[in-house]
């Protein structure tokens, strides 16, 4: 048993790092205010290949794994990025390259995977629905068969980065939920040139107002009578949950990489602030009700970190990762949620001045906690599917 991470994630590390340490607290805290997407990092990360990580060498990339990918948001998020790092590699290099790598045509790797590599390419994911919520397989989108094409017509809440995004994974029933048997039947993933298909009018957005990451605009999604063709399906029709795993698996491992390098910068600001700020006449960290809470937080960071990795590796050796992503999802956003907290208790009410961080990486944790999957979710796989506890539906 090896736990030494190799070569190739220490040099992911040392390069995201290096472009990094040119955007400080101050950058992110701006790009936030502004909901505006960090564009200066986007362009340096591209520059540097470190987008297209996972895009296979044969067509631009580094040829790396999830691994290296939850090491490059681990260190951007920690560098300050905090929330706002997660989309950076969820969106395009998670959603697009590392589903196209594994799943995708001979045709759609060749045309899609280069640009995705350079970050020319962009990609969204769309599974969530207004009435489904947290049940994915009850989604109702339908995407009907006809001749050389699907006709897809639905609706999807809480997409992210449709804005920027020139093809969208969007998972569709074929089957119907109530139909399918079994349930994970029925599913189809199909590519959308999402220009195009605003151009034709069948697919339109609406930003939602948000109370965090607003670096990367969330939307409802409306399809009506979308036409895809049948050569853009990923994967094969009726059989998308075999794709799907495959990407919600690995965005959870790359969600609960933002979530540990947010807890990181949160417990940083909070023992900064604790040498520096003295009261009765010496440092608050020399209190033990300020010093054990953030001890007790760098201990949880380093229990959830490997179960992270874990979880990559498992995944890149295509072995079964579904219970170790669910928990380094679950631990990472709890160890995000009280590094804030206690960087707030911390801080006491300078925590409430903009000022300081503190109010944005307390957002950014706390929508940890229910995106992209609730705690509760989490749980309840952990209770029936390994403790072998009755379903309650």
């Amino acid at each position: 048993m090896d736990f030494t991470l190799p070569e190739s994630a220490l040099a992911v590390r040392r390069g995201v790092a290096g472009i990094c340490s040119r955007y400080d607290l101050d950058y992110w805290q701006r790009c936030e205010s502004d909901g505006r997407w960090p564009e200066e990092v986007w362009t340096e990360l591209a520059e540097g290949g470190w987008l297209g990580l996972a895009v296979p060498e044969e067509y631009g990339g580094g040829g790396q794994g999830l691994l290296e990918l939850a090491v490059a948001t681990e260190t951007l998020s920690a560098s300050g990025a905090a929330g706002g790092s997660a989309f950076t590699y969820v969106l395009t290099p998670g959603f697009g390259a590392l589903t196209l790598t594994r799943h995708g045509s001979p045709r759609q790797r060749e045309e899609l995977l280069p640009g995705l590599a350079t970050g020319e390419l962009e990609t969204c994911f769309a599974l969530t629905e207004p009435d489904a919520g947290s049940n994915a397989l009850g989604i109702s989108t339908f995407a009907r068969r006809e001749g050389d094409e699907f006709v897809v017509r639905g609706q999807k809440v809480w997409i992210t980065g449709v804005q920027r995004a020139t093809w969208m994974l969007l998972v569709t029933r074929t089957v119907p939920a109530a139909e399918a048997r079994p349930r994970t039947n029925g599913l189809t993933v199909l590519l959308v040139n999402v220009p195009e298909a605003v151009a034709s009018g069948r697919l339109s957005f609406a930003p939602i107002p948000k109370m965090g990451a607003n670096t990367t605009p969330s939307n409802t999604v409306f399809l009506d009578d979308l036409r895809v063709p049948a050569a853009n399906v990923v994967g094969e029709a009726d059989q998308g949950a075999l794709v799907l795993w495959d990407i919600l698996n690995p965005e959870r491992v790359l969600l609960a990489a933002s979530a540990l390098g947010g807890a990181e910068v949160a417990l940083g600001v909070a023992v900064r602030y604790a040498r520096e700020r003295e009261v009765f006449g010496r440092p608050i960290g020399a209190n033990q009700a300020i010093a054990f809470p953030l001890a007790q937080v760098k201990a949880k960071i380093e229990l959830a970190r490997l179960m992270l990795y874990k979880a990559a590796w498992l995944f890149d050796n295509r072995r079964p990762c579904g219970t170790e992503a669910n928990i380094a999802k679950l631990t990472a956003s709890q160890a995000a949620w009280e590094a804030a907290d206690h960087a707030f208790q911390t801080h006491g009410g300078m925590a409430c001045s903009l000022e300081y961080p503190v109010a944005r990486l307390l957002a950014d944790a706390r929508i940890g906690r229910v995106a992209p999957v609730t705690e509760e979710l989490l749980l309840n796989h952990l209770a029936t599917q390994v403790l072998g506890l009755p379903r309650s539906f």
